[in-house]
C-alpha cells in the first residue's frame, strides 16, 4: 500500500508537481481551500483525508510534541527545513516514503528529511 499526502501550503509548488509526475497521490491544502486555517485544524483534516501532512513549516512540529506527549492519535507529518533540501532531493525522499513505507511506521510520529 502506498502512502498519500495532503500538502501544506508553505510547500513548493515544484515539490507537489514532482511527486504527482512521478505517480504518488498528493492534494494541497490550497486544492482542498483550507489555505490560512490553523495547524491544528490542517493536521486534523490530513488525518480525516488518511494522508501523511508534509510541511517545511515548524510550527507543525510543535503541534505534533502536544499531540505526542496528550496521546493524541495522528496520522504522521514528514517535515523538511527550507534551507536543509532541495526540491529534487525532497521529492526523490518522499517518493521512497510514498511507495516504501506503512501508515505504521508514521503513525504519531515526525519523519524528518533529507533522510
Amino acid at each position: 500500500m502506498t502512502i498519500a499526502f495532503y500538502m501544506d501550503e508553505n510547500v513548493h509548488r515544484g515539490i507537489t508537481d514532482g511527486l504527482r509526475m512521478r505517480g504518488v497521490d498528493v492534494i494541497t491544502v490550497q486544492e482542498d481551500k483550507r489555505i490560512g486555517f490553523s495547524d491544528i485544524l490542517i493536521l486534523d483534516r490530513a488525518n480525516e483525508l488518511t494522508r501523511v501532512l508534509f510541511s517545511q513549516d515548524d510550527d507543525f512540529l510543535v503541534e505534533a510534541k502536544r499531540r505526542q506527549l496528550g496521546k493524541i492519535d495522528f496520522i504522521g507529518i514528514i517535515y523538511a527545513h527550507k534551507l536543509k533540501i532541495s526540491v529534487g532531493d525532497c521529492i526523490r525522499d518522499l517518493e521512497i516514503i510514498a511507495k516504501a513505507a506503512s501508515w505504521e511506521e508514521l503513525a504519531n510520529s515526525v519523519q524528518y528529511l533529507p533522510l
